[in-house]
């Protein structure tokens, strides 16, 4: 693929936007982001908070820790955050610097105002509505289908921005229908280093270093630490239990920020961290792990496009396969390889469903990424799954495309039932 060539910018600006550097969970930090920038627009601290949420961000934020907060969790908590230390500038690293004091004030502030949650349904799976009240005034501030995409501000009845919003379209952001496997893996073999490097650096540096931090710690159910007790002499166990560590301090407050893939951290760290492991294990040489991380961040991202944001389909099965393809390349392999273990690794656990950030991510986390190198091993020992395989057919675009029809289409009641389990309704 030339460097003049639309695809090959385009490619560039993918990953650009995609690997991006947030704070804690993605959702609870984009709640936080509205509500820093209602603040900053109604000029003070506000007696009253309403925030409308669809039951996809209710479903995401209910069980997480809000990092920079002493352990609080939930909606109320992380627009808390945002109202009292957030720095609407700073996006997705928005409560990155909060002080002590700032952490005290969250706690007064959530004893002393009042806030209301309410379910919205606008026919989108990602919408967050945060209004502020002081007195006669007021200031609203909307983020629909992604988590930066202010799509209206308001103040006292009159609008300072509003972006028509129809449907889930991602308006803003590069074309994603440009992505297919086979040009994905063109640009891996010929793309210049330097037109990633920076990118790419500030993934591993970032998604390492909270991957370290989950070995060192007490986080969660420490899945990464069980797994390096049971076999962490072996290569592909290290590389699923420091996946499944960086989510460990993630979904568990660690104050470290991570770089995002397809909006989300667990799916960057998925994606990433993997893939170092292996290079660096395996000494593959920087270049090399460069070019794997291009395909396996670029593969998550293409198969996770269809699918949507916010889905009850696990988005760390995506990330997995991704890291599979980047593992299959870092071992020798080609073209066929990477397309047949990306295909293999979604043919076995595509099942897995979302049900909320929380500390159990780490578990699907490693059991995706084990999917992806299984699926890699079955491919060179001469097993595959074939078309008429469940939702395997033939070509890995037409299965990409089943498996965006499952996420999106077919768990839609799944993630409404798994919504109301959590939020606690009766049958």
């Amino acid at each position: 693929m030339n460097k003049g060539d639309v695809k090959y910018e385009a490619y560039v600006s993918i990953l650009r936007e995609e690997l991006v550097p947030a704070m804690g969970c993605t959702e609870p930090i984009a709640l936080a982001y509205a509500a820093a920038k209602a603040r900053e627009v109604l000029g003070g601290l506000p007696d009253k908070v309403v925030i409308g949420a669809s039951g996809s961000i209710i479903k995401n934020v209910k069980s997480v820790i809000v990092p920079n907060t002493n352990h609080l969790k939930g909606i109320p908590a992380a627009a808390a955050a945002g109202i009292v230390a957030g720095k609407p500038e700073k996006e997705l690293e928005v409560i990155a610097e909060v002080t002590k004091e700032q952490t005290e004030e969250m706690k007064t502030f959530l004893e002393q105002t009042e806030i209301h949650v309410e379910y919205i349904d606008n026919g989108l799976t990602f919408d967050i509505i945060v209004t502020l009240y002081k007195g006669e005034e007021y200031s609203k501030v909307r983020i629909a289908n992604y988590h930066t995409n202010i799509v209206l501000i308001e103040k006292n009845g009159e609008v300072l921005k509003k972006i028509p919003v129809a449907d889930e379209s991602e308006e803003g952001l590069t074309d994603r229908s440009l992505l297919n496997m086979k040009d994905i893996f063109d640009f891996v073999e010929t793309v210049d280093i330097e037109d990633v490097r920076e990118i790419l650096d500030r993934q591993i540096t970032y998604n390492m270093a909270i991957a370290e931090e989950g070995i060192r710690g007490n986080y969660g159910a420490n899945i990464g630490s069980v797994l390096l007790d049971i076999g962490g002499g072996n290569l592909a166990v290290k590389a699923k239990a420091m996946a499944a560590a960086g989510s460990d301090a993630r979904m568990n407050g660690c104050e470290l920020p991570v770089i995002i893939n397809s909006g989300s951290g667990n799916q960057g760290i998925t994606a990433s961290v993997p893939i170092i492991v292996y290079a660096r294990g395996m000494q593959c040489g920087k270049e090399k792990m460069y070019r794997a991380l291009v395909l396996s961040n670029l593969t998550a991202i293409h198969e996770k496009t269809p699918i949507g944001r916010l889905s009850a389909y696990c988005g760390a099965v995506s990330a997995g396969a991704g890291a599979g393809a980047g593992i299959a390349y870092l071992s020798g392999g080609g073209y066929e390889e990477v397309i047949h273990t990306v295909v293999n690794a979604l043919a076995i656990v595509s099942g897995i469903v979302c049900d909320g950030a929380k500390a159990s991510c780490a578990a699907k986390i490693a059991s995706a990424v084990e999917a992806g190198i299984f699926g890699y091993q079955m491919y060179v020992h001469g097993q595959e799954f074939v078309g008429g395989d469940g939702i395997v057919t033939n070509g890995v675009e037409a299965t990409l495309q089943n498996v965006g029809r499952l996420g999106k289409q077919g768990m839609k009641e799944t993630n409404e039932e798994i919504i109301r389990i959590m939020i606690g309704e009766k049958c």
